[in-house]
């Protein structure tokens, strides 16, 4: 058996999660906060408009190293948790495979995008696709999935890099189509450095 990403997603969001007096959602070995997805938006929006042209690319670079950074240390949380143990791990036949899998379908469950890996070479590459990201809806001038983009390098780290925290920087990731910029969906190929 492997991870039935369909599965996962429905008795992930079964679980009763909700946020504390300090607004947080203490969970999956993370705090998580709720916040609206226009509020990424628009800081990246903002961010991306005030950098000088020749800037843009370092801009974009920045705006994608947080989101790793944040999928790095929030992606062990979660595929170290209890709450994965119990809905992913009992699926997890494929070791690595599935783990990235799993952790897919829980990006998918909290609503960050419906996505899944189409293509991965162990170790090596992986393709990911994703539809109703909140990216896709930034309103800004060229790809604009900067955390998509950076989670999904952050994940194949946690695969198969060193363990954590030791093993970061192995990987990058690439956007290479975009619903923003009117393609069906996002994709994004992660690679060895």
């Amino acid at each position: 058996m492997t991870v039935m990403r369909d599965q996962v997603v429905k008795n992930l969001v079964e679980i009763e999660v909700a946020s504390n007096d300090d607004g947080l959602i203490p969970a999956f070995n993370v705090l998580v906060n709720q916040l609206p997805s226009s509020f990424w938006n628009t800081v990246a929006e903002k961010m991306m408009a005030i950098a000088p042209p020749e800037r843009k690319a370092e801009m974009e670079a920045a705006l994608v190293n947080c989101a790793y950074e944040c999928g790095y240390h929030t992606g062990y949380g979660i595929i170290t948790s209890p709450e994965f143990d119990s809905v992913v791990s009992p699926m997890v036949t494929e070791g690595a495979k599935d783990v990235l899998r799993g952790a897919y379908a829980v990006f998918t469950a909290w609503g960050w995008a419906k996505s899944g890996i189409v293509q991965i070479k162990e170790g090596d590459r992986m393709v990911v696709r994703a539809v109703d990201y909140y990216e896709a809806d930034s309103g800004g001038d060229g790809k604009r999935a900067f955390m998509i983009r950076g989670v999904s390098a952050a994940f194949m780290e946690l695969a198969y890099a060193d363990a954590y925290p030791n093993g970061m920087n192995t990987f990058t990731s690439d956007q290479t189509k975009g619903i923003e910029v009117g393609d069906q969906f996002g994709e994004f190929v992660v690679s060895k450095k």
